[in-house]
């Protein structure tokens, strides 16, 4: 057994050793709080609980570090438009983040430090890289010299004559433009902290070294995020921690976009589908099977479409899992151990869509063993199914989705009450032998969008695919 995981530096898939047997430290780049979460936000953090998941299964006791970014340029922006303090504006979109992970069913963090809490580890490494010669103060402001450092750009592969440094307003006396800011000095009117080279804030790169060598030390197994942030603010996070003295990440991890029409969703663009909308048109569990189900270095494409295909999937797994848990009477376990082919695609740089295959394969299984009235082999067959879902993140059963129904319990309630009177007429008419109405209710019910399925324990109803 041998997990083996793409890693962005070497440009290769390797095997992965951690560093300490049995034990994963994974640190993720986590949310910039400055609006509320849309799908493409989402999926990074899906797609690590995934990895989580997997280690987990595996046996490995996984510390997850996901950070919050609560202060930076474009909250700052927001709070003198809005006329209202950056920190409430960080606190709402950070809850409207962790509502996100937590309805798409995304586990806890081991940790979910925030940047602004971690101030006096951001001065003690500025102090470190200024005493070795790799950062300077200018104006109030504390820059990183990218020409110290010979390993700049490794990551990104880029070449330091051509390199073009993202810098903002007031980022004045640098030695050099490709340089980057590590602290910002305070402008009239925005949040400040009191350092020996005066009052001001951090930079977007330097929260995530000084966090990463707190809480998980001067060396760890991964670090993730999104493709986007390979350049700059991976690259310059790996100088100034490598700079520090920190041998910092063995392997780097990046998830692809979700994308509308070819570009990256985003708020800019004004293409994002924000999560808080999306869960009242889609199921949560069936927009986790749409983000999380492609591999997660391959782009999505958002469409309705794509997402119609995503539910009408799902719901051929999920409509087996409840045939044969009636089947069975009770509720069917989930396996001790997924099937070999399962796991061996995950083990391949976490290769879901071939796992999911095995899974649609199993559940076509059961379904013969159904049809066959081969009610031991339907029941083999669900167990397996569970314990593949459950790595996923994704099976109907578990106690996280079992509230997902109580999330519109009223309109739900009043519904199935509705429902439930039309199908004691037709279950009337049935009883009377009288098929032509019994038919005719059922299809008046379908022309709804209703699912009607007949089974042990009398008629079922669902929605159908939208």
């Amino acid at each position: 057994m041998t997990i083996r995981l793409y890693d962005t530096g070497a440009r290769q898939i390797r095997d992965f050793t951690p560093l300490t047997p049995g034990c994963v430290s994974i640190y993720l780049c986590g949310a910039t709080v400055q609006a509320a979460p849309h799908i493409g936000h989402i999926r990074s953090g899906l797609n690590f609980d995934i990895m989580r998941r997997w280690f987990e299964y595996r046996g490995y006791d996984v510390t997850f570090l996901r950070n919050v970014t609560d202060i930076d340029d474009k909250i700052i922006a927001k709070s003198a438009a809005q006329g209202r303090p950056w920190w409430a504006i960080g606190y709402e979109n950070e809850r409207a983040f962790n509502t996100g992970y937590d309805v798409l069913g995304c586990l806890p963090p081991t940790y979910e430090p925030r940047a602004t809490g971690h101030i006096t580890e951001m001065i003690e490494m500025m102090r470190g890289l200024i005493e070795r010669g790799h950062a300077y103060e200018a104006d109030g402001n504390v820059y990183f010299d990218v020409r110290s450092f010979p390993g700049y750009l490794a990551l990104s592969n880029q070449d330091l004559d051509d390199l073009r440094q993202p810098s903002g307003e007031g980022e004045t006396g640098k030695r050099d433009q490709r340089d980057f800011a590590m602290w910002k000095a305070a402008k009239p009117g925005e949040p400040s902290w009191e350092t020996p080279w005066g009052r001001g804030r951090p930079g977007w790169h330097l929260e995530c070294s000084a966090m990463a060598h707190k809480y998980l030390g001067t060396v760890f197994d991964i670090h993730g995020g999104g493709i986007d942030l390979i350049f700059p603010h991976h690259e310059n996070e790996i100088a100034q921690a490598k700079a520090y003295g920190d041998e910092f990440a063995r392997y780097w991890v990046h998830n692809a976009w979700v994308t509308m029409s070819g570009e990256k969703m985003s708020k800019s663009l004004g293409n994002s589908v924000l999560v808080s909308e999306m869960v009242k048109h889609w199921r949560p569990i069936v927009l986790r099977y749409y983000l999380g189900t492609p591999h997660y270095r391959s782009m999505i494409e958002y469409s309705e479409e794509a997402l119609r295909e995503a539910e009408s999937a799902f719901a051929r797994i999920e409509g087996f899992v409840q045939r044969v848990t009636e089947k069975a009477g009770k509720a069917v376990a989930a396996a001790h151990e997924v099937p070999p082919a399962f796991a061996e695609a995950m083990d391949d740089d976490l290769g879901v869509p071939q796992a999911l295959a095995i899974v649609h394969t199993t559940v076509r299984q059961g379904n013969s063993a159904l049809a066959a009235d081969d009610k031991e082999a339907a029941v083999a067959r669900l167990a397996e199914v569970r314990a593949m879902l459950g790595v996923l993140g994704l099976d109907p059963l578990d106690p996280h989705w079992a509230g997902e129904a109580d999330r519109g319990e009223d309109l739900h309630g009043v519904v199935d009450t509705l429902v439930r009177l039309v199908l004691e007429q037709r279950e009337a008419a049935r009883g009377r032998k009288d098929w032509a109405s019994a038919d005719a209710i059922r299809d008046q019910l379908q022309q709804t969008g209703l699912v009607i399925e007949d089974s042990p324990t009398g008629p079922r109803w669902t929605l159908g695919p939208r």
